[in-house]
């Protein structure tokens, strides 16, 4: 009888172990055939590529920006220091070289820890292979069993990668893959940003800092907790010890050394040209979209690991922040002063209330579907905010609504360089601080002011009109637009003035005598073959710059007059590479067109040299100290709201534009506010900077080509004169047969009076 029992209770086990067998093997096969969500064959994995941001690159080779959706750059196995490899082997999985995806002995131990317990933490079963398919196709919540489903996932997987990649592809892939913090990916990335080297150069204590972070990339963060991570760098360093991989003493010496990073996170938005990056970012998308890979689909900006070679340098870059940052603090503490206890709007509150409209919070609130009252309300209530202000930025409780006025009160500039032969952008400064101000003022459009008054110059030129030609100091009526009147800012009205003369002293009512001697319609097609493809009005007040145009294309237009006519294109992209290094876009310099004579051009840099040398540029001579040849235009718009200097030299064409964000914000009067004085400093300094570098230490010397004879006898006249100079004319030059008949007369007359005296 007791025997009897013991068999049928061995047999009940025997079939409850069967059971749980089959069960298992049913619940395997479920999850094998896809039951819980499809497993990736063997081929999709073997044409598995991981996400890799694209990078920007400037002319002289400096990493500048990154698009991505995951921070990472991909590399080759070779390319990993060897420090790297035994650390992570020693820590992670040290029998990587003996198994086939799974472990069993590992797996054996954590059994009860991580699936009986549900115990997703403990860790200590999975491989590396195993790791790497979690990495490539994280886990997912399931109602039941999640852990068992998991891992079971990723064993079928982990047996998969290891029968199509070899033992240094696996590694290579899954160091590509590990995330190191944040949005940081893969080995390569965090060698960049903790230690400032590629992951070729790591050493073995900054290899073990790296794979010390995987076990918990926030708790051993070398930046949030130093201590933390230079203990688990020393227990990386110990397993090390422990497999062989280094020798005690080494091991000891290494431990004993201090915690050394050289961190270099560059956050979106910061770093050099951040207004030039978000612009190039828009234009690579809409390149990206047409442009095809070999499986038929577009390029992805922010997966495909593209290489972008932008024409920015970026020690000319460097020196146009350092301008613009220098230059514009020291304006704001003017301006500051010049509206101390006013509001630079004066009553004008629709200023306010159309800058709180153009917010980000307000349109967040509309698109929310708040009411306009209770975002007037929300505006009105004190938040803790941060206020960027040019002696370091501040933390006040403040009203959106007071906020609004904050910024309304600032300055903002733009900045563009190009070089005149190539079109290459060297330089693109868009404003104060991108963070806060988004808007691009290289691209915004403001009215020009004078710096336009060139365009209408060289339209002059091109019609035939001497450029020795004395134009009356007057102020003219012109009925068929509404008797508009056009008046010179420091109204006087005397003397009469060469084209010279009044573009050096920018005389309005000259401008436009020679505006509508030439015709608007020519002026304004010139203007368009010059590179402003704005909408210009037909009116004569486009003679003073009253058309709203951007420093891009006002700084494009000036190519023409540093390239002997000829228009060129401004380029900031000279070539496109994937991760392979296939050229995908390749661009020399721009493609230029004439657009005016020769001649013609050399007469228009002659004449705004005289801007400089004599005109409402001087300050550049006389103040700045600038010896290279200069040619340029300062612009001032009405109430200076906007400032201008638009300069020529060699080697460089900038631009440079100062106002408040809206135009109703400006300083009271001429001399503070207008281009010579807001502008045309900043111009200045971004050229001292410059000088002051070894690298375009030549600068200072450079000339232009000289003027022919027959362009400078075109010149040679005085700019000015109280009254129209006499000119004498030559005697008109005789016919032959005239001639003839003098001569026969004089020899009569001579004849005649030798037989007199006989």
């Amino acid at each position: 009888m007791q025997f009897t029992s013991v068999r049928l209770i061995l047999k009940s086990f025997i079939a409850i172990v069967f059971l749980f067998l089959l069960a298992g093997f049913l619940f395997y096969l479920s999850i094998y055939t896809g039951l819980f969500g499809k497993i990736p064959s063997e081929k999709e994995l073997k044409s598995r590529q991981n996400s890799s941001a694209s990078e920007v690159y400037t002319s002289d080779s400096v990493l500048i920006g990154r698009y991505f959706v995951q921070d990472r750059t991909n590399i080759r196995y070779q390319d990993i220091s060897k420090e790297v490899i035994p650390a992570l082997i020693a820590t992670e999985d040290a029998r990587f070289y003996k198994h086939k995806g799974v472990d069993i002995r590992s797996l054996s131990r954590v059994l009860f820890k991580s699936l009986l317990f549900q115990d997703e933490s403990s860790g200590g079963g999975s491989t590396l292979s195993q790791q790497l398919a979690k990495n490539l196709y994280p886990r997912k919540q399931y109602r039941l069993f999640s852990i068992f489903i998991n891992k079971i996932r990723e064993m079928i997987i982990a047996g998969r990668l290891e029968s199509v990649y070899t033992k240094e592809e696996i590694l290579e892939l899954y160091l590509n893959t590990v995330p190191m913090g944040g949005n940081i990916y893969g080995i390569e990335r965090a060698s960049q940003i903790f230690f400032n080297k590629p992951a070729r150069a790591l050493k073995t204590e900054e290899a073990s800092v790296l794979i010390g972070m995987l076990k918990a990339n926030t708790t051993y963060n070398p930046i949030r907790y130093p201590e933390r991570s230079k203990e688990r760098r020393n227990v990386v360093i110990d397993q090390m010890v422990k497999y062989k991989y280094l020798r005690s003493d080494t091991a000891d010496s290494i431990k004993a050394l201090p915690l050394r990073l050289n961190y270099q996170r560059n956050i979106t938005g910061i770093g050099i040209a951040p207004y030039f990056r978000e612009q190039l970012r828009l234009e690579l998308e809409k390149w990206c979209r047409l442009q095809y890979k070999k499986d038929g689909e577009p390029y992805n900006l922010y997966t495909d690991g593209l290489r972008i070679y932008s024409t920015i340098d970026s020690r000319i870059q460097l020196q146009a922040e350092r301008a613009v940052r220098i230059q514009m603090a020291r304006l704001q503490n003017t301006f500051s002063q010049h509206w101390k206890g006013k509001d630079p709007w004066g009553n004008n509150s629709s200023v306010i209330q159309t800058a709180m409209r153009r917010s980000l919070r307000y349109r967040q609130l509309k698109d929310d579907g708040v009411s306009e009252k209770e975002i007037q309300n929300i505006f009105r209530k004190p938040v803790k905010m941060t206020l960027f202000a040019w002696g370091g930025n501040i933390k006040r409780m403040l009203s959106p609504l007071d906020s609004v006025r904050y910024y309304q009160r600032l300055l903002n500039t733009g900045l563009l360089s190009v070089e005149p032969g190539t079109g290459y952008i060297r330089a693109w400064v868009g404003g104060i601080n991108y963070h806060v101000f988004k808007y691009d003022h290289v691209l915004s459009r403001r009215q020009a002011g004078s710096t336009f008054k060139p365009v209408v110059y060289a339209a002059a030129l091109q019609k035939g009109m001497n450029p020795c030609r004395y134009f009356e100091n007057k102020r003219i009526s012109y009925p068929d637009f509404e008797n508009w009147s056009p008046q010179n800012s420091d109204g006087q009205y005397s003397g009469k003035y060469t084209m010279k003369g009044a573009l050096s002293h920018s005389i309005n009512t000259i401008s436009t005598q020679i505006l509508m001697r030439t015709g608007i319609k020519p002026t304004i097609a010139l203007a368009h073959k010059m590179g402003i493809d704005s909408d210009i009005p037909e009116v004569p007040s486009i003679a003073l710059g009253s058309a709203d145009l951007s420093l891009f294309e006002m700084v494009s237009a000036y190519t023409v007059f540093a390239n002997r006519g000829k228009a060129v294109q401004p380029v900031y992209v000279t070539s496109i590479t994937d991760p392979e290094n296939h050229v995908l876009l390749q661009q020399s310099s721009s493609r230029s067109k004439q657009v005016i004579s020769a001649q013609n051009a050399s007469i228009m840099l002659g004449l705004l040299k005289g801007v400089v040398d004599e005109g409402s540029a001087n300050r550049l001579r006389t103040e700045f100290g600038l010896t290279m040849d200069v040619a340029g235009k300062t612009g001032t718009t009405q109430n200076q709201a906007d400032g201008w200097f638009i300069g020529i030299t060699p080697n460089l064409i900038t631009g440079v534009w100062v106002g408040a964000e809206d135009p109703a914000v400006h300083f009271r009067t001429l001399d503070a506010g207008q281009g010579a004085s807001t502008a045309l400093p900043i111009w200045a300094r971004f050229m001292q900077n410059l000088n002051e570098q070894p690298a375009f230490s030549e600068y200072r010397y450079n000339r232009f080509d000289a003027l022919s004879s027959e362009i400078k006898a075109l010149l040679d006249c005085p700019s000015f004169v109280a009254e129209e100079p006499v000119i004498e004319k030559k005697p008109k030059k005789e016919s032959f047969f005239k001639r003839i008949f003098k001569k026969g007369l004089n020899l009569f007359k001579k004849k005649n009076k030798t037989s007199v005296r006989l």
